[in-house]
């Protein structure tokens, strides 16, 4: 039961936090892009739009990986070990910085697409444009953290 479910949540994570990751770390050069207008704009525009809808649907199936996370854990009998700990905090404070600054930050960039240079949504936009890079990149460093401690597991049993 362990080996399946392990796979389940290694393919989980693979098949739905990958995308995340990726459109997360593409969303900002192609907003600039975006807002900045230019030969390009309608077409950076949909490229947008569509990062963002990438962003929303794989974080909603992204949970499925902690949840299976867990229930591998207490089949192996090592919810309480500090690696697994760790891990499930890195995850929730991966999960909040999506929902609390990358997904707005997104949405706003989204929503000043259809407005006037001269618009304040608009600059408002772009200026929160100078964290989107920043959080992407804390939120991707996080799951390469908890990434790390699903292979190295300290204390591990495993003999490797």
């Amino acid at each position: 039961m362990a080996k399946f479910l392990l796979s389940l949540h290694v393919l989980a994570s693979v098949l739905f936090i990958g995308p995340v990751a990726v459109a997360v770390s593409m969303f900002p050069r192609r907003a600039k892009a975006a807002l900045a207008g230019g030969p390009d704009q309608a077409s950076d525009a949909g490229v947008l739009r569509i990062l963002h809808r990438i962003t929303q649907v794989y974080a909603l199936l992204g949970v499925a990986v902690p949840v299976m996370g867990i229930g591998l854990a207490q089949v192996m009998d090592v919810l309480g070990q500090s690696w697994l700990i760790v891990s499930m905090v890195l995850t929730a404070v991966a999960a909040l910085s999506l929902l609390l600054f990358v997904l707005p930050g997104q949405q706003a960039a989204v929503d000043a697409l259809g407005l006037d240079s001269g618009d304040e949504q608009h600059g408002k936009a772009v200026q929160g444009l100078r964290l989107l890079p920043m959080t992407a990149g804390v939120f991707n460093l996080l799951w390469a953290v908890v990434v790390v401690l699903m292979i190295v597991r300290p204390g591990s049993t495993t003999g490797v």
